[in-house]
């Protein structure tokens, strides 16, 4: 049977403290699933959405596990490794360790890339019992013999398909191989992609399998809506949402790193508090600009999807879709930044003409058709993108220009007398590509700029006059 608070499952009293320290009396089904196996020592395969409860699902056990264990602590060697995609994920699973952990004496650290590596140095040297990284930085601080591996008892790998979509999955494997054998292995993914199935049976051994993916992938308190604009229309369309008041506190999703700078700064000139966050800003920025989005100083957060997964910034309003992703599951991992913690939320998109196909992916994978919003600089009918611009109020309707006879120039001469014409006009024995004057090639005697007749309509050079089949002659340059 399942339980139905923390204290079913036998975790030490100062972790019980903590959770009620952080208002978690109810378990989540994945915590409710997880932890009973985790604490009995089993490999785990987790297939969760981010915004479940996963972090404190794995957490937890360790915790109580080390807790009981007491293993003394040896410079640069762990006794448990977290993986972690991004530093932004990594910062906050070492935020709930420490929260849940407090009162147990377990010590903890983080270590990431963007930030120099003299204090992380410190930290593993002085001893920790788990320690939380991001691959990149881990492999280089294993490779200056700065932490050893050779003690890890628990290995977690959260996100893994984030870690594949990164190209981390190589990292990951020569982590893995560093662990030792005999230890216990946990991983969660969104999603089962091939790589990541394969990834698991590799390591895994005899695992449980947890499945708390929703069969309907977006959550029902989600207010869904999407505009069809122009891409030149955006801005303006955002600028005027963002009037609305209760849009207190917006996340803003762009697909590449240079038009979340773009978007903030247009925010910032209009007067908006706004901040960007992607992967090209050093650490320290990213760490201010999400903490300022968390508190409440910036009301708007401009982001890649390096946001969309396993950051939990309590009370987002509005996620804002100003460009859609071209994978269908980052949409669901963006839309989940909104209506966390049972709360409800509002996911806008913004779908240009060349975002349709990314509509329809994102629908039939949800399974929900998005309603779509009208507003004034919307496209009204979707279907017909390529209809007919209505005239500008006040401006005189232009005629259309009429198109010459097939054959014909728009002088009304034939393409037959076109060119009689300019072979008249062009007789001599010049070379190809030069006139009588020894101008370069492309240029004629008499006409402007170089590939230019003088009446401006023919570029090419005349033929020759010979007709066909008549012998070459000496001299004759052709």
């Amino acid at each position: 049977m399942t339980p139905s608070s923390f204290d079913g499952f036998g975790l030490a009293e100062p972790l019980r403290r903590a959770l009620n320290t952080e208002n978690h009396h109810k378990p989540t089904p994945i915590q409710a699933q997880a932890i009973p196996y985790l604490t009995q020592g089993r490999d785990l395969l987790g297939i969760a959405q981010t915004g479940t409860g996963k972090t404190a699902a794995f957490a937890l056990p360790i915790l109580h596990r080390l807790a009981a264990e007491r293993r003394p602590r040896a410079p640069g060697r762990p006794h448990a490794l977290i993986l972690a995609p991004t530093r932004e994920l990594a910062c906050q699973i070492d935020e709930r360790f420490r929260a849940y952990g407090r009162g147990l004496g377990v010590k903890s650290a983080v270590i990431l890339g963007g930030v120099g590596q003299g204090k992380q140095v410190q930290a593993l040297a002085a001893g920790v019992d788990i320690l939380i990284a991001t691959p990149g930085r881990l492999l280089d601080l294993h490779s200056q013999r700065h932490v050893s591996l050779a003690e890890v008892s628990i290995l977690v790998l959260d996100e893994a398909d984030r870690m594949l979509d990164m190209g981390f999955i190589r990292d990951v494997r020569k982590i893995v191989a560093a662990c030792p054998k005999q230890r216990q292995t946990l991983l969660f993914s969104a999603t089962m992609p091939t790589d990541i199935a394969k990834l698991a049976a590799e390591i895994l051994q005899d695992p449980v399998r947890v499945d708390v993916a929703p069969a309907k992938v977006t959550a029902d308190r989600i207010d869904q809506r999407v505009y069809f604009v122009p891409a030149q229309s955006k801005r303006a369309l955002l600028n005027e949402l963002l009037a609305d008041p209760a849009m207190d506190r917006v996340l803003v999703f762009t697909r590449t790193k240079r038009n979340a700078d773009r978007v903030c700064r247009a925010l910032q000139q209009a007067g908006l508090v706004a901040e960007a966050l992607h992967g090209n800003k050093a650490q320290n920025a990213r760490v201010r600009a999400l903490d300022a989005f968390r508190s409440g100083r910036a009301r708007i957060l401009v982001a890649t999807d390096i946001a969309a997964r396993g950051i939990d910034v309590p009370g987002v309003s509005h996620v804002i879709n100003y460009e859609l992703p071209n994978e269908p599951e980052s949409y669901v991992h963006r839309i989940g930044r909104t209506a966390r913690a049972g709360a409800g939320g509002a996911a806008i998109a913004f779908c240009d003409p060349s975002e349709r196909a990314y509509l329809k992916a994102i629908e039939r994978l949800t399974r929900v058709s998005v309603p779509v919003a009208e507003h004034r600089l919307t496209d009204a009918t979707p279907e017909a993108p390529h209809r007919e611009r209505p005239a500008r109020s006040g401006a005189a309707p232009q005629p259309k220009r009429p198109h010459p006879p097939r054959g014909q120039h728009a002088d009304g001469q034939s393409r037959g007398k076109r060119q009689e014409s300019w072979r008249g006009q062009h007789s001599g024995g010049q070379t190809r590509g030069q006139h009588s004057e020894g101008r370069s090639r492309g240029r004629h005697a008499e006409g402007p700029s170089g590939g230019e007749h003088s009446q401006g309509v023919l570029t090419t050079l005349a033929r020759s006059s010979r007709p066909r089949g008549t012998p070459r002659l000496a001299g004759d340059p052709r």
